[in-house]
């Protein structure tokens, strides 16, 4: 296909659908499913519009950047490819020159797909950057609309005894030695009982605990209700800070907590967030400006398609992304 005069070649294309296929790939289709070759052409299929959409739209922003003349000069490409050099540990030569080969590159294609990236963000530096200030009443704005964004969940904090329970094995299987469950039931009980007389938990769970926490006074947490089990969820609902549970029977053997601190949902404080909510809104308002004015590059470019079905694999891709576009904003 031609974009504006442009060839997007057929290896080109290719190129990009195993880059795409790769980080399907990494996700969750099964890459067996892969030695059916009708689930292969389902795969290329599914991805293709939108590495039509992306090569295109690169294109258009790499043109617009060489009619507003920026390019990459030999001094800009020999700093970054020192940078690189240098945070990849390949100042030896023979190093990085096995490091290309082994991406398929030749110093040339890595100089040309710099100067993409650096024409790409030029343009859109140009063309969105100074659309993206933000004023004290959107910042406002965007914090009352998006609460669900800054607030922190509830978050608990106990202490723990544990009372381990050693297990024998016979013919592969664990099983409880009842002497030694005996003996566990009991320094739990004599724990506890020590507690509810008053002892620091903290200190007896130093002293007596089975458990890692026990370097750190038996604390654990803070962390969300749902990370609890069931049971514990069950009688920390029932609890206030300070209370001791009953002894608890679990795998690791016998345990009981203490909560030592409840903290309830929070919405946090405006001037707490309002760089994170500048970040928000700069993202936000990127790829709007972004979206509308690859628009206007995309209605005044001259595309010729030699492929039928490319080119309503692209309208297709570019009509659904206008109906999601309208969707969110419309939200």
């Amino acid at each position: 296909m031609k974009v504006n005069g442009d060839i997007i070649t057929k290896t080109e294309l290719e190129q990009r659908q195993v880059a795409a296929l790769r980080q399907r790939l990494n996700g969750n289709v099964d890459p067996d499913a892969l030695k059916n070759d009708q689930e292969l052409k389902k795969l290329v299929a599914e991805v293709t519009p939108q590495v039509l959409v992306n090569s295109i739209d690169e294109l258009l922003l790499v043109q617009r950047g060489r009619e507003l003349g920026y390019h990459l000069s030999d001094d800009q490409f020999k700093e970054i490819v020192n940078n690189i050099r240098k945070e990849q540990n390949l100042q030896d030569e023979q190093k990085f020159q096995d490091a290309l080969k082994q991406e398929g590159m030749t110093i040339l294609d890595l100089r040309n797909q710099l100067e993409r990236q650096m024409l790409i963000q030029r343009v859109q530096q140009q063309e969105v950057g100074s659309k993206l200030s933000i004023t004290e009443e959107e910042a406002r704005q965007y914090y009352s609309r998006h609460p669900e964004e800054f607030t922190e969940p509830a978050s608990i904090t106990l202490r723990e005894i544990l009372v381990a329970v050693a297990t024998d094995t016979k013919q592969g299987q664990a099983t409880v030695n009842v002497a030694r469950d005996d003996e566990a039931t009991k320094k739990i009980n004599d724990l506890r009982a020590r507690l509810l007389k008053g002892e620091d938990f903290a200190k007896v769970a130093a002293d007596a605990s089975d458990s890692s926490s026990k370097a750190n006074g038996g604390l654990i947490g803070p962390f969300a209700r749902d990370d609890m089990s069931p049971q514990l969820q069950q009688l920390v609902d029932k609890m206030k800070p300070g209370d001791i549970t009953p002894v608890i029977r679990t795998p690791r053997g016998y345990q009981m907590f203490k909560l030592e601190v409840l903290r309830p949902q929070a919405l946090q404080p405006f001037d707490k967030v309002r760089d994170l909510i500048a970040d928000r809104v700069s993202q936000e308002r990127t790829r709007t400006e972004m979206r509308k004015f690859l628009t206007r590059l995309r209605e005044q470019a001259i595309i010729e398609w030699k492929n039928d079905e490319l080119k309503k694999a692209y309208e297709k891709q570019l009509a659904a992304e206008s109906s999601k576009a309208g969707a969110t904003s419309g939200s």
